[in-house]
């Protein structure tokens, strides 16, 4: 597909059409890579996610909350790249905003992932929710 027809490389990271977020938002896994904030170089890792693609938000939930080496890298350098199905995005990472967002991307993850009811009920309360805000 060409630029013009809104979708770029899937090595340059971007601008893919709202329809083709909705694909990849069911997925299994992404993956997150960050810059290692004592090595400077890439550091990526497999993780459950959800999409928001009308906001081109992607949620996580981080379950050894700021202890977990990829979440000491975003703090460190926000700019992150994100790999689903083949497709590359570049974004900034970031804790969920505010009481509302922190409990959208609690519940979106617990609704993709939760297998039986109170399953996750665990990691739901207790992980640390972050947002990476896709690029344009």
């Amino acid at each position: 597909m060409s630029p013009a027809r809104g979708l770029l490389s899937s090595r340059t990271c971007s601008l893919m059409p709202m329809s083709n977020l909705d694909t990849l938002a069911n997925e299994d896994f992404c993956y997150l890579t960050t810059t290692g904030r004592v090595t400077g170089r890439p550091h990526e890792i497999e993780i459950w996610f959800s999409l928001v693609p009308e906001t081109r938000t992607l949620y996580m939930l981080s379950g050894g909350r700021d202890r977990s080496d990829w979440v000491k890298n975003l703090r460190r350098d926000p700019g992150v790249t994100v790999r689903i199905a083949g497709e590359h995005f570049s974004g900034r990472a970031r804790e969920a905003g505010d009481a509302e967002e922190d409990g959208l991307a609690r519940r979106l993850l617990v609704e993709k992932y939760e297998s039986s009811p109170g399953s996750l009920a665990n990691w739901r309360r207790s992980a640390l929710p972050v947002a990476v805000d896709l690029a344009t």
